[in-house]
């Protein structure tokens, strides 16, 4: 049996620059440069989660674009598991500018991405349990079960009378 894990053990940052050939021609980071990031910075939190060199994504479920991100701006990714299932993992990406007027990192973007561990044979395998314990990781944590099953319904794999985290929403 595999050793659960908290959130925080999955924690992944990447910190870097927005450079002149990753902006779009408004002079902001390009949306597609953005996604690749926050898949890279996902991937590290999902593998560390894992335990395993072998991860892929297998959906990328939501992404805001609440702010353009300037050229020369810093920016801030930072990635956590918010639920393991059997294979699969959920990963939530916040994604933040520096303010070097104020000194401070303010909050622009964010996605939700969902990864599989794979074995040497490219096989699913099992990922440890995920323990939330903060009031924001216990209400990510909630809301990916309610996310998965209306991923599941809308994919035609689940009932939606199966869905019941979806039907207490309603109830």
């Amino acid at each position: 049996m595999l050793k659960s894990k908290t959130a925080k053990e999955s924690l992944a940052i990447m910190t870097n620059l927005v450079l002149p050939s990753e902006i779009n021609a408004l002079n902001n980071m390009f949306g597609g440069e953005l996604l690749a990031r926050m898949d890279r910075i996902s991937s590290i939190a999902a593998r560390t989660h894992a335990g395993s060199y072998q991860v892929v994504t297998a959906s990328v479920n939501h992404v805001s674009f609440d702010r353009p991100i300037p050229l020369g701006s810093t920016v801030r990714l930072e990635a956590k598991v918010t639920r393991s299932f059997s294979t699969s993992m959920e990963v939530y990406v916040d994604v933040y500018l520096y303010d070097y007027k104020n000194s401070c990192y303010e909050k622009t973007n964010n996605g939700i991405y969902t990864f599989v561990a794979v074995d040497e044979n490219n096989k699913p395998t099992r990922v440890p349990e995920l323990i939330p314990e903060t009031e924001q990781e216990i209400e990510r944590y909630e809301a990916a079960l309610r996310r998965k099953q209306l991923s599941l319904v809308l994919g035609g794999r689940m009932k939606p009378e199966e869905a019941h985290e979806l039907k207490a929403l309603f109830s």
